[in-house]
């Protein structure tokens, strides 16, 4: 098995795979046209040519990047291929000097061996104000928030109006 970035003739396959596991609940659904906005977003996990798991980096800005949407197939779990998405996932988050990613999830213990630790909710601005306001579980959320590096000290606010013009100027 390996990982590789995500096209977008994978776009279908990664919907299967998410679809698999949002109707009990474990991921949150995500639509075919959203996953293909968002491709460049995922990495798939391959075996022998067959796209048997994805995972997705959403970057908020230099301070934080939210791990997403880890998946692998029933058929091909407990091989591995988990960490080698997260893994490939930690190195594209490197390769963009961000400073602290998160991640929601149901099984800590899984990352916790890769390095995250337990964080709270309060910590992680960007993704509550951006994500979980609009999930249907936000006010009964029985996942646990996670981190690896530095906790962010502050959120991306918008610009002020008027700011573009300035620098245009």
């Amino acid at each position: 098995m390996h990982t590789r970035d995500a096209l977008l003739p994978d776009a279908a396959q990664i919907h299967e795979l998410i679809s698999s596991y949002s109707t009990d609940g474990t991921l949150l659904p995500r639509s075919l046209a959203e996953i293909c906005e968002n491709v460049r977003d995922f990495v798939v996990l391959e075996d022998a040519g067959q796209v048997v798991g994805c995972g997705a980096l959403h970057l908020y800005g230099p301070h934080l990047a939210e791990i997403r949407s880890i998946t692998v197939n029933r058929n091909f779990q407990k091989r591995g291929g988990g960490e080698l998405l997260v893994k490939a996932l930690m190195a594209e988050s490197a390769r963009h000097e961000v400073s602290c990613i998160c991640l929601f999830t149901r099984t800590p213990d899984f990352f916790s061996k890769l390095g995250f630790d337990v964080a709270q909710r309060e910590d992680l601005p960007d993704k509550i104000n951006k994500d979980c306001c609009a999930c249907p579980r936000y006010h009964c959320c029985d996942e646990v928030a996670m981190v690896k590096g530095e906790l962010p000290g502050f959120a991306i606010l918008p610009e002020p109006p008027g700011f573009l013009v300035k620098l245009q100027a």
